[in-house]
């Protein structure tokens, strides 16, 4: 219901023994009703994009509430008693909260936590309790170093922090040391767009250039806060990350624009490339969504796997943590071959800090341990290859043990996924 609504309207409660999912995002709401929890199976609400200055106490009251999602509001203070013990998944991005209550830590069923765009300098250490947590978005706040309890958490797989004081340098130092070719936009003819996401627009274009006109990819930044950071950081990180097979290739950075938009030159992905997997939904939470016929010969699991280790190594090698290492962020064709794209949620690391730098890598080697446990899980192989799935299984589990330190890096999984055979 987005329709200027100034008060929750009370024919709502007439729904109360059936109403499960409420967005009430996109009015000027800024407070909720005392009585709410008599919608007593409520699951899930949205509320979004309205005038909430506090996140209201009579959520953490709802028995069955799950996610709660209340970005791009005014919130300043997030009172204990506003989180349920139920909670699962918490948006409060883009607001002006400079402190969570240290009751956070409770939340044992916490596994998603999006906190982009606020005025954050640290997190509550009764948070390293949450041991579900997952994905976690803190880019864009005031954090002058992650805390140390972070890095210990036994699930967390997709960690974003770009944008905070303490990695300005390092994102700068990339910069400085990545050449990148400077497009005119005049020389750019823009065709038929190709998608849109939370950062920016893609459209297919012609390159006007050495008097050869090339088919490619433009990317045009918005200025406005995504959920997982800000996107200018993401042009950043895909400057950065330099050039890689199993990266969609850069070819250059817009001059020029007409409105001064910051925008990037790709190659133009073949169309036989598509989305591995859709990206997760309201009851999988963290997990990616593939269609129930999906499967993959083992070949095809081997040679994607290969590749998005292989690009996660090099990535890491740069410095740079994707952040959102997930299928549905995968392109692949039939045969395999497979490119990580979506820079949305990177961040930089200094490579010479090796105890934070080796923790933050195995971070993402658990996402990868996920992505592989969801190929094999869809793998149709023949009997002759039980070895082989044998090993990839023991791979896949030591990349998502919880003991992060024995987790290996992605050289060793390369090495490991190298000498596998699909018969």
């Amino acid at each position: 219901m987005a329709c200027g609504l100034t008060a929750f309207p009370r024919e709502i409660f007439d729904l109360a023994e059936t109403l499960e999912i409420l967005d009430l995002s996109g009015n000027a709401l800024s407070s909720l009703p005392d009585d709410l929890p008599r919608l007593h199976k409520l699951r899930i609400l949205f509320c979004s994009d309205n005038r909430f200055t506090e996140l209201p106490a009579v959520l953490g009251q709802c028995p069955q509430l799950g996610m709660i999602g209340f970005k791009a509001n005014q919130i300043r203070m997030v009172p204990a008693a506003a989180l349920p013990a139920g909670l699962r998944w918490l948006i409060l991005s883009d607001n002006q909260i400079a402190e969570l209550p240290a009751e956070i830590g409770r939340c044992q069923q916490l596994q998603k936590l999006m906190l982009a765009g606020n005025r954050l300098s640290d997190l509550p250490p009764e948070m390293a309790a949450c041991t579900r947590l997952e994905l976690l978005r803190i880019a864009a706040n005031r954090f002058t170093a992650l805390p140390e309890w972070l890095l210990s958490l036994p699930r967390l797989c997709w960690l974003a922090y770009a944008g905070n004081p303490f990695c300005e340098d390092v994102e700068l130092a990339s910069l400085r040391r990545t050449p990148i070719a400077a497009i005119d936009w005049g020389s750019l003819q823009l065709a038929q767009q190709l998608g849109e996401g939370a950062s920016g627009v893609i459209h297919q274009a012609e390159w006007l250039c050495d008097e050869d006109p090339q088919s490619v990819a433009v990317k045009i930044f918005k200025g406005a806060l995504t959920s997982d950071g800000l996107p200018l950081k993401e042009m950043t990180a895909c400057i950065g990350a330099g050039t890689h097979s199993n990266l969609i290739p850069l070819l250059g950075k817009i001059e020029q624009h007409p409105a001064a938009a910051h925008g990037l030159v790709m190659s133009l992905i073949d169309t036989s490339f598509r989305n591995l997997a859709g990206p997760p939904s309201f009851e999988s939470c963290t997990r990616d969504i593939y269609p129930a016929d999906k499967c993959f010969d083992l070949g095809v699991v081997l040679r994607i796997a290969r590749g998005i280790a292989s690009a996660a190594e090099h990535l890491h090698a740069q410095g740079i943590m994707h952040g959102d290492l997930y299928a549905h962020n995968i392109l692949h064709c039939d045969e395999g071959n497979a490119l990580l794209g979506d820079f949305g949620a990177a961040s930089f690391f200094a490579l010479d800090k090796r105890t934070t730098a080796d923790a933050l890598q195995r971070i993402e080697v658990r996402a990868f341990g996920c992505l592989l446990e969801e190929l094999l899980q869809r793998c149709n192989a023949t009997v002759d290859a039980k070895k082989t799935l044998k090993m990839l299984a023991d791979l896949q589990a030591a990349c998502a043990q919880e003991t992060i330190n024995a987790r290996p890096l992605f050289a060793e999984i390369g090495q490991i996924l190298s000498g596998l055979k699909s018969g």
